[in-house]
């Protein structure tokens, strides 16, 4: 039986952890596409990089992971000497992993509710309605946070029970139409601008957005899921993307 995509990738990250050079076979190296712009491209072998990251005894826990097509993405706890939440980003082509994104900010919390940035339910439902989450989270994305139709909210997530793992936020539809009305200089604090893609399997989704937070260029990563046609819960990454000077490769962080 084959190993599916998003299992290879589990082990592919957790040989940052433990320098086991197998799992790197995932990886299509002459072809691949990296998108973080604090790493190099092609300067090192990823066996030979996660060989050295091991002996500096970093601890790796992939929390949820999901499989769309070609693509797998996945929520993942990190502990380089500091704690990190990422959204980790490959694209397959030919049964091997050959590009690359991600998305991380430091571990904060919990929330005012009490969550954490990554507990929760961990395992996506209802695969015959993976088209439906990404419409609903594509339509929210288009006309709530990008288009600032805040006031549309209520069509979109589910008031009574909307979990929030955001640091800075709370549970409720009150919470979250503070936070993305929030201002500063008569600015809103949080702008997304540009939907680049929705990724989704079964009643999670998540979007990847560029935009700005407080007057900085930002990535935005948030991962919903859905219960009965609304969002219930919410996950999320936010990450200041470094000036293009500062760039180690020229592929751009989306």
């Amino acid at each position: 039986m084959a190993v599916s995509k998003k299992v290879r990738i589990r082990s592919l990250l957790k040989s940052i952890e433990t320098g086991e050079p197998g799992p790197v076979s995932v990886v299509n190296e002459s072809r691949y596409v990296q998108h973080n712009p604090q790493t190099h491209e092609g300067n090192e072998g990823l066996a030979a990089l996660f060989s050295r990251l091991s002996k500096t005894e970093p601890k790796v826990n992939m929390v949820r992971g999901f499989e769309d097509g070609d693509f797998v993405f996945a929520h993942m706890e990190y502990d380089f000497a500091s704690r990190k939440i990422c959204f980790e980003v490959f694209r397959f082509e030919d049964d091997q992993a050959v590009e690359h994104w991600d998305n991380i900010q430091d571990r904060l919390g919990p929330n005012d509710s009490r969550r954490s940035m990554v507990d929760g339910p961990t395992e996506a439902g209802d695969h015959a309605l993976t088209e439906q989450s990404r419409s609903l989270v594509r339509a929210f994305v288009d006309t709530v946070l990008i288009g600032r139709d805040i006031a549309r909210l209520g069509d979109f997530v589910d008031g009574d029970s909307f979990a929030e793992h955001n640091p800075h936020s709370a549970d409720g539809v009150a919470a979250l139409h503070a936070r993305l009305t929030a201002s500063r200089n008569g600015q809103p604090r949080i702008e997304y601008q540009t939907l680049h893609r929705v990724l989704a399997e079964g009643n999670f989704a998540l979007s990847v957005c560029e935009g700005e937070c407080d007057g900085l260029h930002t990535a935005f990563y948030d991962l919903f899921r859905v219960d009965g046609g609304n969002l219930v819960e919410h996950w999320d990454t936010t990450e200041t993307v470094a000036p293009q000077s500062e760039w180690k490769n020229a592929n751009g962080k989306f």
